[in-house]
């Protein structure tokens, strides 16, 4: 057990050394980071070490028995955390001294963003690399709670989540839609139904997975009362449950589309469900308004010309 120290100041070894095991744990082991970190698990291994020395902490177990964080090493953990968040807030502080914009921006949105075309988030980030050659991109696919939790944190400067329930501390920016229709796959029961031919009522006779989070996903499930017997945290693993042919789910109509096109996957028609959500922008109310996250907004919004001339700032 190593000896608890105190710490009179936090030096630039320290900083490095914290970046490093921040890394391994989100890596999972030291095994997983070797290649994020680019450095071999031996001197990975020291790193952390000497870290532990320094602080006179054991900050996470490894060895046979696999890699696990200790109580101190998450305390550590999430002070680093805020430490390098206030890193970021003062190089932002700083950017604004200089004419061109450097740092890191760190951007959380939800995965399948990519294939809707009404999302524009490609054009933006292109408009913006242009703009800002110096700035750091780190881009998070992540569900629409952990977003938000992450911008009002500081650990995302900026999040895009379907608009619900509005928080008072962070300001919304509407983008673009997203159509969500109800699907089955090929080897449900009503994959050869006709089209409406089911009553709202009776769609309550089928299991059905929804996000296991609130979202405009969760009203429209309780407004059809339909039977919720699974639960996920993205749309890649709400499709495949609906592929099983055991679950009916909402997804997006571009999410669905390679497996309809496919014949794996089909609308289950009626006139109720269905529902449209408003993609949004989200910033901490709070926040500076520093340059390079004002810089990328306005890509944002340059790039979503028609969706987000109407601004809320919930």
């Amino acid at each position: 057990m190593a000896k608890k120290l105190a710490i009179n100041r936090v030096t630039d070894v320290d900083i490095r050394l914290l970046d490093i095991f921040k890394t391994v744990v989100a890596c999972g082991g030291f095994t997983a980071a070797e290649f994020e970190l680019n450095i071999g698990r031996s001197t990975i291994s020291k790193h952390i070490s000497d870290l532990e020395t320094r602080f006179g902490l054991k900050l996470c177990h490894r060895g046979p028995a696999g890699f696990s964080v200790t109580s101190d090493g998450e305390h550590v953990l999430g002070a680093a955390e805020n430490l390098f968040i206030a890193i970021d807030a003062f190089q932002e502080e700083l950017d604004q001294a200089h004419s061109d914009l450097t740092g890191k921006l760190k951007i959380a949105c939800l995965d399948h963003s990519a294939t809707n075309s009404a999302a524009k988030v490609a054009d933006a980030i292109r408009m913006f690399r242009d703009a800002a050659p110096g700035v750091t991109l780190d881009v998070s696919m992540e569900p629409p709670n952990v977003i938000e939790e992450g911008v009002i944190n500081g650990k995302f400067n900026i999040g895009i989540v379907p608009l619900h329930r509005t928080s008072p501390m962070l300001s919304y920016f509407d983008l673009y839609t997203e159509d969500m229709r109800l699907y089955c796959g090929r080897h449900h029961q009503l994959f050869a139904a006709e089209d409406n031919v089911l009553q709202p009522t009776e769609l309550s006779d089928y299991s059905y997975v929804g996000l296991s989070f609130n979202s405009p996903n969760m009203d429209v499930h309780k407004k059809l009362k339909l039977r919720k017997s699974a639960f996920v945290q993205n749309e890649e693993a709400l499709a495949l449950l609906i592929l099983s042919g055991r679950y009916l789910g909402f997804l997006p109509t571009h999410t669905a589309e390679p497996f309809v096109r496919k014949n794996l996957m089909r609308e289950v028609k009626n006139d109720v469900a269905n529902y449209t959500s408003t993609m949004s922008a989200i910033v901490r109310k709070s926040a500076s308004s520093g340059r390079r996250l004002s810089a990328f907004l306005d890509c944002l919004i340059k790039a979503h010309p028609k969706e987000s001339d109407g601004v809320s700032t919930a």
